[in-house]
């Protein structure tokens, strides 16, 4: 398994299985299939609602002698509704608890917007908290406290823009580790990537393969296929490959962490094979010509009547 080093020379897996929207009652298969076959990465989050499965996935996988915890890596967020600082490290012990686990090896902020303490996701302008209210340098202060009881190994932030991650860093002497990001040949976020290269920062990329089974309601009527765009399917023919296996390929070399979704045990497999395929430098210039600077998961169900937030205030 390819990794990437962190600061403390902590090595993260480039490939692990994402958990959004896997459904409860396939998710805990998923996991324990993943894990079975050598999977070294699980991708969580508490929004996401199966949290407690996949912990008993991972619980059953270290008690049946599969994996050991240290030779996995388990990556959970900090939902927008835990950003003040009382709350955030409640929120890192639930997910503990959710997960069976003792410890994080990373730990995200999920997003750079806060909701009020109870609200799931909003409904009405009320349901937010303003960065003027909870700055994020609040949330990530207390992230660092968490860190230093144990709860994490790593921190880090998801869905912040380069200049998000300029203003903290500006902040604060410890710098996030990882950040996760929509990522794919139609987004391929250059210009963050080289920045988060630049300072020492992972770069993890989600929705690697269009998010194509997303909830309808957050669909666009003309949304671009990746999956079936002709010079992907020619090249994965070319590899006697799949579509999926081609963009994760391209994300792990660019020196990227891929993190795919699938309940689909065939599909698992074929995931991982993919983190092993060496594309050429051909293949690689020519999937770069596809750049559309296209988000599947664009932060417009943020933009409620009302709302503080809006998204070219997210994506800045």
């Amino acid at each position: 398994m390819k990794t990437l080093a962190l600061t403390n020379q902590d090595t993260m897996p480039m490939f692990g299985l994402g958990t959004w929207k896997s459904p409860p009652g396939e998710v805990y298969q998923a996991v324990k299939t993943a894990l079975a076959i050598g999977y070294k990465h699980i991708d969580c989050a508490p929004i996401y609602r199966n949290e407690p499965e996949v912990g008993q996935a991972i619980q059953e996988s270290l008690s049946s002698g599969i994996v050991k915890r240290e030779e996995i890596w388990i990556t959970s967020k900090l939902w927008n509704n835990a950003h003040q600082s009382p709350e955030v490290i409640p929120a890192l012990k639930q997910t503990l608890k959710d997960l069976q686990l003792d410890y994080l090896d990373l730990c995200l902020i999920h997003w750079p917007i806060a909701l009020k303490k109870g609200v799931l996701f909003p409904e009405k302008a009320s349901d937010y908290l303003t960065l003027t209210e909870v700055p994020l340098i609040e949330t990530w202060s207390a992230m660092i406290a968490a860190s230093e009881q144990g709860l994490c190994k790593h921190i880090g932030v998801s869905n912040f823009s380069q200049q998000k991650l300029a203003d903290l860093i500006a902040q604060t002497s410890y710098k996030p580790e990882v950040n996760q990001v929509e990522s794919h040949p139609y987004l391929q976020q250059n210009d963050l990537l080289a920045y988060c290269q630049s300072q020492g920062i992972v770069f993890t990329a989600y929705s690697p393969l269009g998010s194509s089974d997303r909830a309808q309601v957050f669909k666009k009527a003309d949304e671009p296929s990746l999956l079936t765009h002709p010079l992907i399917l020619d090249i994965a023919a070319k590899h006697s490959l799949t579509p999926a296996q081609i963009l994760i390929a391209w994300g792990i070399n660019r020196n990227t962490v891929v993190i795919p979704k699938s309940v689909n045990p065939e599909r698992i497999a074929e995931n991982l094979a993919a983190s092993e395929v060496n594309l050429t430098s051909e293949d690689m210039q020519a999937i770069a010509t596809l750049e559309l600077n296209y988000r599947y998961v664009d932060g417009s169900f943020w933009e409620i009547p009302g709302s503080p937030y809006t998204v070219a205030e997210l994506w800045d």
